[in-house]
């Protein structure tokens, strides 16, 4: 069984929690807080208008945001790199969709004139973009910046 790393939102400590046992209300070995399953996302999250604030500007920690669209091939060859990365990066960063068809006032508020396009957020703020398919290695590069 495999473990995610969870940071403890209140004193800062780095804890290995098995992922079968997530659902134990696990602490932190240091202070013994309780640790911020909740943030835990090991698939990528669909974010819309109505949700970006709340899934990626108030969240306490770093988001990756893929501006995407169904019928667009470079999209769907990014797809799969991050379901991988949100799996490997779980506990740690947040993955998350944005379709930019069903949600226009996000995307004309980012400018987004390509896609894919990824925007890297550390606390709230955007640290960087990407326009383009990337390989995984370039997307981890830009994402391992950010923690």
């Amino acid at each position: 069984m495999s473990n995610i790393l969870l940071k403890c939102a209140n004193c800062g400590a780095k804890n290995k929690v098995p992922r079968d046992r997530l659902g134990d209300r696990p602490v932190c070995g240091k202070c013994r807080a309780l640790l911020p399953v909740g943030a835990v996302h090991e698939t990528p999250v669909d974010i819309s208008d109505q949700t970006f604030e709340s899934e990626v500007i108030s969240y306490p920690g770093p988001v990756v945001v893929d501006a995407w669209a169904p019928w667009c091939g470079p999209c769907k060859m990014v797809g799969p790199i991050l379901e991988e990365l949100a799996k490997t990066y779980a506990g740690r960063v947040k993955i998350a969709k944005l379709n930019v068809d069903e949600n226009p006032i996000t995307a004309s508020k980012y400018a987004i004139r390509s896609i894919p396009t990824m925007f890297f957020f550390k606390n709230g703020e955007m640290v960087n973009s990407t326009v383009g398919a990337l390989p995984r290695e370039e997307i981890e590069r830009h994402l391992q910046a950010i923690l």
